[in-house]
C-alpha cells in the first residue's frame, strides 16, 4: 500500500494538508476567526512565547490557511510555505525578510511590471542595490554578481513574452556566490515545473492566478526551507500582517484539487491557438514555449512537463491594431488577470507594464503591438473566431 510519500502530484493536490475536526467533515473546514481561546493564562503565555505550538491569532496562523500552506509545500517539494494576502505580498515578504541596507540583488528584466516598480520605487530606497539583466543570458547573470549579492530573482516563463531561463544553471551561478535563487512559478505552477527540484531555494506564487483557477480571490505564497522561509519570511507575516484570509485559503484549496487537469487543458488549447496565430497574416510574431520557433523550446521540454496557458503575440500596425483586435472580441474578457477558466486578453504596454518608462518597456521587449492572452477552458474554435474578428478588420 502506498503512503503519502509515494503519491502522485494529482493525489497530493487532493488528499494532503487536511486535518479533520471532531465533526469528521469530508471537505476542508473554513475557520473564520480572528483569535483563539486558551484554557489558562499559562497556556496563553506558552503559546505566545513559542514554547508550545498552537494557534494564537489569525495573522500568524489559521487552520484553513495552514491546510493550504501544507498542501502547496508538499506539491512544490518544499519544507515550509507562508501564505500571503496577494502575489505581490509574497514577493514583498521575501524581499523585506531576507534583505537589508547594503545588500544587492540581481533581477531579470522580464518580470511583471508591478514587480519592477516595487523593486525600484520601494526596495531600492531602503539601500538595496538592484541590477536588471536579460533573463536568458547566463553570462549577464554571472557578470552582475557582487560580493554583497544576496539573491537572484526570476520569472520563468516570463510575463508576458514567455522567455525561459535554465533554472539548474542559474541555481549553480547563485550558489557559487553564496546567493539565493528565487523563482516566480506563477505561469507553470508545481504541476508543470518544480523549481526547488531544479536547484532554486525559494518559489513564489500569485495564488490569484492558476492556483485558484477561476479568478475569485487574491492570495500569494512563498515556499522553501524551514529556516529561510519558515522563520525569516514568516517573520514579516507575523509582524507585518500581510496574511491570507481563511476564506481565500479555502478557495485555493479547492483550486489545487483540479490544478493538474486544468493546466493540461490550458496547455493543449494554448498550443493550438499559438500554432493558428503563427500562420495568420496579421501577426508579426508569436511568443509561446510550445512552438518549435521559441528560442528556448528544447530547454522548456527539459524542465517543464507541459507548455502552460499564456500566449503573447505582436500584431502588425502597433498599438492601434492591437487595440482593434482587443476591442473586437465579444467573448474573451478584457482584463489583466490570468489563470482563469475564462480566456482573458490584455495590452501589456498600457496595462500590466504601463507604469514602466518607455525605455524600460523597450528593454523588456514590450512593444506597442503586443497582446497577451491567457487561454481559458472554452472551446478553442470559439476563441479563434473571437480573435479573428479583430485580426481580419
Amino acid at each position: 500500500m502506498k503512503d503519502q510519500n509515494d503519491w502522485a502530484l494529482e493525489t497530493l493536490a487532493i488528499r494532503t494538508g487536511h486535518k479533520r475536526t471532531f465533526e469528521q467533515e469530508h471537505s476542508e473546514a473554513i475557520f473564520p476567526t480572528s483569535s483563539y481561546v486558551f484554557s489558562s493564562a499559562a497556556e496563553a503565555a506558552a503559546r505566545f512565547s513559542g514554547e508550545v505550538p498552537g494557534n494564537i491569532y489569525s495573522r500568524l496562523s489559521n487552520p484553513t490557511v495552514r491546510y493550504f500552506e501544507e498542501r502547496l509545500a508538499i506539491m512544490e517539494g518544499g519544507e515550509s510555505c507562508v501564505a500571503t494576502a496577494s502575489g505581490m505580498a509574497a514577493i514583498m515578504a521575501v524581499m523585506i525578510g531576507l534583505l537589508k541596507a547594503g545588500d544587492h540583488i540581481v533581477c531579470s528584466r522580464s518580470i511583471f511590471g508591478t514587480t519592477t516598480v516595487f523593486l525600484n520605487n520601494f526596495i531600492g530606497k531602503f539601500g538595496v542595490e538592484i541590477s536588471f539583466v536579460n533573463l536568458t543570458d547566463l553570462n549577464a547573470w554571472q557578470a552582475a554578481l557582487k560580493p554583497n549579492t544576496r539573491l537572484l530573482f526570476a520569472e520563468t516563463p516570463s510575463n508576458p513574452l514567455c522567455d525561459v531561463v535554465d533554472i539548474k544553471a542559474l541555481a549553480k551561478i547563485a550558489h557559487q556566490n553564496n546567493s539565493l535563487l528565487v523563482i516566480d512559478n506563477c505561469f507553470c505552477t508545481p504541476v508543470l515545473q518544480q523549481p526547488l527540484e531544479l536547484g532554486a531555494d525559494i518559489v513564489v506564487h500569485s495564488a490569484t492566478k492558476y492556483l485558484d483557477g477561476q479568478g475569485r480571490c487574491l492570495g500569494g505564497a512563498v515556499i522553501g526551507d524551514t529556516e529561510t522561509v519558515g522563520k525569516e519570511v514568516f517573520g514579516v507575516l507575523r509582524s507585518g500582517g500581510v496574511a491570507m484570509s481563511p476564506f481565500n485559503a479555502w478557495v485555493f484549496l479547492k483550486g489545487l484539487e483540479t490544478l493538474n487537469l486544468r493546466m493540461k487543458a490550458h496547455s493543449t488549447s494554448a498550443l493550438a491557438l499559438a500554432q493558428w496565430l503563427e500562420q495568420h497574416s496579421a501577426i508579426e510574431r508569436v511568443y509561446f514555449t510550445g512552438l518549435v520557433s521559441h528560442p528556448q523550446h528544447t530547454l522548456v521540454k527539459q524542465q517543464q512537463s507541459d507548455w502552460g496557458g499564456i500566449v503573447s503575440f505582436e500584431v502588425k500596425g502597433g498599438k492601434e491594431a492591437a487595440w482593434r483586435v482587443i476591442d473586437h472580441t465579444h467573448m474573451i474578457s478584457i482584463t489583466a488577470n490570468l489563470g482563469d477558466a475564462k480566456t482573458t486578453i490584455t495590452h501589456p504596454a498600457t496595462t500590466t507594464h504601463g507604469r514602466l518608462t518607455s525605455e524600460q518597456r523597450q528593454e523588456a521587449g514590450i512593444s506597442d503591438g503586443l497582446i497577451r492572452i491567457a487561454v481559458g477552458l472554452e472551446n478553442i474554435e470559439d476563441i479563434k473566431v473571437d480573435l479573428e474578428r479583430g485580426l481580419n478588420t
